[in-house]
């Protein structure tokens, strides 16, 4: 099984493209592969709860649904500090959210980890 690295910049203004790197993270880690998410840019407020539950894709569960399947299966799950502060995404906003804030050195420890990178 191999260590899976994903970086996702889409955001609420794109459901469909939003929730593709939660839906393929779910089906990479049912199928036993190690996943890391590390969300920047317009990605970094699908970390609030009230976001995730206002997104729904085209063809796919909602974005709420599949992050929850992502912190059930274990998924970690990144949130670019620089990015989420520019954006207004607090602390406090994502804390019961499963995900973690993210920075330039996690940024690299992710892509050093990992034995396949995933850009969505």
């Amino acid at each position: 099984m191999a260590n899976i690295f994903m970086k996702s910049s889409w955001g609420s203004d794109d459901p469909t493209r939003a929730a593709m790197v939660f839906g393929h993270g779910n089906a990479l880690a049912r199928a036993g592969h190690s996943i890391r998410i590390f969300l920047v840019g317009e990605a970094a407020p699908l970390a609030i709860e009230a976001v995730r539950a206002s997104l729904f894709p085209v063809g796919w569960p909602s974005l709420a649904e599949q992050w929850r399947e992502c912190v059930a299966l274990g998924v970690d799950i990144l949130v670019c500090d620089a990015c989420r502060q520019a954006r207004g995404v607090t602390p406090e906003s994502i804390k019961d959210s499963g995900a973690r804030i993210g920075t330039p050195a996690d940024f690299v420890a992710g892509v050093e980890w990992s034995d396949k990178i995933v850009a969505e």
